[in-house]
């Protein structure tokens, strides 16, 4: 059998931590091996215990999330960080990710996409919640065009792979993005990976900046 991924659990709501436990449980192949209320704790815990992954809330006491992330960074640097957010702190998401978080995500988000965070940060990949990446971008300003240089980049996807990434770059799940193509959310995830592979992108706002700057967003997907 497969080693479970090991987690050490941040967040001073006492609720969310028991929460995300029964979250995480059923899944199987992910262990909860240290929990903590305060982001010097999550320090200490993560590096006594070195985990896969350490996911942290940001407003913590003591020491907040960005705080504790880049403390982790210098002193454990092996293990890769989730970030969890509300909505209304989304001008956190660039400093985490600048501070070397490999996900972002939200408090709300369903069961299989905190497995699916945990897994993909573990696996060295980044993952944000197609939320946030909706929220970056509108916080963020336009991109410069660079239609000839990105325009080139997408030629390599196929016609239902462009479709995939301009709903993605709209700030659709997967699931929603299922929906509107009629296909198995299975098959958005596995068009997802393949326009990420082809494209050079970790996440899905580097692919829906990378589509707004190419003009991909004045197309209809369908």
């Amino acid at each position: 059998m497969t080693e479970a991924l090991r987690v050490v659990l941040a967040d001073d709501d006492s609720l969310i931590r028991t929460a995300i436990d029964a979250i995480l449980r059923p899944a199987g192949d992910i262990e909860l091996v240290a929990q903590a209320a305060d982001g010097r704790a999550a320090v200490e815990l993560t590096v006594r215990h070195r985990p896969d992954v350490a996911l942290l809330d940001i407003q913590m006491p003591v020491m907040d999330g960005l705080a504790a992330l880049r403390e982790i960074r210098r002193l454990a640097p092996a293990v890769q960080v989730v970030v969890l957010t509300t909505f209304g702190e989304d001008e956190y998401v660039a400093q985490a990710l600048a501070a070397g978080a490999a996900g972002f995500l939200l408090k709300e988000s369903a069961a299989d996409e905190l497995a699916f965070a945990i897994r993909a940060a573990a696996a060295g990949n980044a993952y944000l919640s197609p939320k946030i990446t909706r929220q970056v971008l509108d916080r963020m300003p336009a991109p410069a065009a660079r239609p000839d240089r990105d325009s080139a980049r997408l030629e390599g996807l196929s016609t239902r792979e462009r479709e995939v990434l301009i709903l993605l770059a709209q700030g659709l799940s997967n699931g929603e993005i299922a929906q509107q193509l009629f296909v198995s959310e299975g098959t958005v995830k596995t068009h997802v990976y393949r326009v990420f592979t082809k494209l050079g992108c970790e996440n899905r706002v580097q692919a829906a900046m990378l589509a707004q700057r190419a003009g991909l967003l004045d197309e209809s997907p369908l």
